[in-house]
């Protein structure tokens, strides 16, 4: 049932890991997962809207964390739309949907918790100078940028080229 993985090969081309890293992964990601299940719980019960224990009710086709992650992480190597990974993982696409808006947080969480995940902001050159960590380069990726439209209706002709204009 869902990702068939035969051997270390096809591992890595479907989740970017080998054996030995998924399975370090692989306890981290269970404890932060048990965690958020358990804080999510306690939040339930405590405004009355929860009746079950953490792990109660169906458990769905991913029952074991090793079947979780992979889904998650070969989301994240291949970005397949939900119906091709819904596919893959034997469910329907807005299963596979919600189960990646689900695991897709607690495998940030688990980056973050192992010191994986790049800083997303710097505000001074000196943290700069830290996330580099004794590096001398850098590599920005400057592909897309904001363009901040004007909302008048005069300014917006400004940057025209003449091409896309209406008839009026």
């Amino acid at each position: 049932m869902g990702l068939q993985i035969r051997d270390d090969r096809q591992m890595k081309a479907l989740t970017g890991l080998s054996h030995a890293q998924f399975d370090s992964l692989l306890s981290v990601f269970s404890d932060i997962y048990r965690a958020t299940q358990q804080q999510t719980s306690e939040e339930g019960v405590a405004s009355g809207t929860r009746r079950r224990h953490p792990g109660g009710g169906s458990q769905g086709k991913r029952p074991t964390m090793a079947e979780k992650l992979p889904f998650v992480l070969s989301y994240d190597q291949t970005y397949p739309p939900c119906d091709v990974l819904g596919t893959q993982c034997e469910m329907a696409r807005s299963k596979a949907h919600e189960n990646l808006h689900k695991f897709s947080p607690i495998w940030y969480d688990t980056l973050v918790h192992l010191d994986l995940m790049p800083s997303r902001e710097l505000t001074t050159p000196e943290e700069l100078q830290a996330a580099l960590h004794g590096g001398d380069r850098l590599r920005i990726d400057a592909t897309a940028r904001a363009e901040h439209r004007a909302t008048e209706e005069a300014k917006p002709r400004e940057h025209e080229r003449g091409k896309n204009t209406s008839i009026r």
